[in-house]
């Protein structure tokens, strides 16, 4: 059982407490761009260019720390990136 929660995070060079915090981190931020266009969408003029920034720089957060990942069950390489 307690490999369900370790195995993604090991693939991906991190303990369970780091990818928690990495992945919450994500969401937060996410949450906050989704919540920008929601205000963009009632006020055209407002948060113009706040989610296309935050998605631009999740984008090069996520690629800047990208390592090759393997597979809990086979040991083999993953060949994508995966939150």
């Amino acid at each position: 059982m307690l490999d369900k929660f370790t195995a993604h995070p090991h693939a991906v060079g991190e303990t369970y407490a780091e990818h928690a915090h990495t992945a919450a981190s994500f969401g937060l931020e996410m949450i906050g761009a989704g919540l920008a266009c929601l205000v963009h969408a009632l006020l055209p003029w407002a948060y113009q260019t706040t989610a296309s920034r935050r998605v631009r720089a999740l984008y090069a957060r996520m690629e800047g720390r990208r390592v090759p990942m393997r597979d809990a069950g086979t040991g083999a390489y993953v060949p994508d990136f995966a939150i």
